[in-house]
């Protein structure tokens, strides 16, 4: 966020108060304002909009933990539930030898529903987490569009032929498409995967949001080109908000759709927030962020919606008041302060708060802390320890700022786990 002295201020003031007075376990700033009160820990104190979808249908109550879902609908809960960006793949030694087996490679495992699934349970059965998420990349609706993608070692995700100009985008790109058609094999792998749980944990479908998906697109890479997209925003901005049209419709279908599949929890991803402006993200990235919260709200109302704008934080509190029931922190976002600006912003007349109430927040450890052959046990578990206490333990699902990279420690990963029931446990017995 970018706050003013006199936030900051306000924030150094408030987030101490706000943490003694309930022990460190509920969202520093609503308390205080008079938000979520009242509410003892096995009684849940739930926002009206949440509320409303319960009463609509409800979410399933055959989950074994429902921790994730009470969270994000606002419930006091007795723990703070974890799951990991990029949970399962590269860190895991059996995810290597799975490769191996199947001769397949990262894009083609995605093609394959059984290889989906069992790349999805695999993190879940290693570790105690309290969600899966599904096993997919963020351009497999690129794909969908007819852009080739690539994944050549070492190099990350590249789109090899990115549309070169408004002429290349209306001869390639089409205005419409079904994704229960091109995204078929995502959609029967997340019924696979809701039939591997058998509702031991929620499964978190996602998609890459409109402005991350036309970063690929016309740039081609996270490491070179990354000034392309600007570029289009300021060069073509006819063409550009075309685009950002057509893939928030496609987003809404294919997130609606893994909605339609089971999925219990829906993920929006804006990864690439840290190369757009704050003036353009405001101008083109937050609409479609904002049209996407109120269609899949009204297409699904009992299926809680998280954003996760990587780089852009500063909008958290926006996204908020759009309807998001968790936003998520990067790790550069500071803790307290944000808990106090949800507060502040939901107190607010403009923008309307269309969540009525603070957002959960999600976040924001370290992944650094789990290289392997850099850390120890007792570090990351002082680390857990910190980051509940500048967060407090409610109204939180512990995550990371960043994606899990592939070189992390297995037994570091696992203490992260551990940490934060353990220590979330303690905090909320003392509410």
């Amino acid at each position: 966020f970018f706050f003013s002295d006199s936030m900051r201020v306000l924030a150094a003031v408030l987030a101490p108060l706000l943490l003694a007075s309930h022990a460190s376990a509920f969202a520093p700033g609503a308390a205080h304002l008079g938000l979520r009160s009242g509410a003892s820990r096995m009684s849940c104190s739930v926002r009206p909009q949440a509320a409303a979808r319960v009463a609509a249908g409800g979410v399933s109550m055959k989950l074994q933990n429902d921790l994730m879902v009470r969270v994000a609908r606002g419930e006091e809960c007795e723990r703070t539930p974890i799951w990991l960006f990029r949970q399962a793949g590269r860190h895991l030694p059996e995810y290597t030898q799975y490769k191996k087996d199947t001769g397949c490679n990262f894009l083609e495992l995605l093609k394959v529903p059984k290889h989906v699934a069992e790349c999805t349970m695999q993190p879940v059965r290693r570790y105690d987490l309290d969600a899966a998420i599904l096993f997919s990349d963020i351009l497999v609706v690129a794909e969908a569009l007819g852009i080739d993608v690539e994944m050549p070692g070492g190099k990350g995700i590249l789109v090899p032929n990115p549309l070169t100009g408004p002429e290349d985008f209306q001869a390639r790109i089409p205005k419409t498409i079904d994704v229960k058609d091109k995204l078929s094999h995502v959609l029967e792998a997340v019924k696979l995967i809701k039939v591997e749980l058998k509702d031991k944990v929620p499964l978190i479908g996602f998609s890459a949001a409109p402005w991350t998906l036309m970063y690929y697109m016309v740039g081609g890479s996270s490491k070179k080109n990354q000034e392309e997209g600007e570029r289009w925003l300021k060069e073509h901005p006819k063409e550009a908000q075309e685009l950002l049209d057509i893939l928030t419709t496609v987003v809404v279908d294919y997130m609606s759709a893994q909605a339609d599949a089971g999925a219990d929890i829906l993920q929006v991803f804006e990864a690439m927030g840290m190369f757009i402006s704050k003036e353009s993200f405001y101008k083109y990235a937050m609409p479609c962020m904002v049209s996407i919260a109120k269609q899949l709200h009204e297409r699904h109302p009992t299926v809680p919606l998280m954003a996760f704008p990587r780089g852009a934080t500063y909008a958290l509190a926006d996204l908020q008041q759009a309807g998001y029931d968790v936003v998520t922190m990067d790790t550069q976002t500071e803790r307290a302060p944000t808990r106090v600006a949800l507060a502040n912003a939901a107190q607010a007349a403009t923008p309307p708060n269309l969540s009525k109430g603070v957002s959960s927040l999600q976040g924001n450890f370290d992944v650094a802390l789990l290289k392997k052959g850099e850390g120890t046990v007792e570090e990351v578990d002082a680390a857990a320890r910190k980051m509940l206490e500048e967060l407090g333990a409610s109204h939180l699902i512990a995550n990371l700022g960043e994606g899990l990279m592939g070189v992390e420690d297995p037994v570091l990963v696992n203490a992260l786990v551990e940490s934060i029931h353990k220590i979330s446990d303690e905090m909320l017995a003392k509410k």
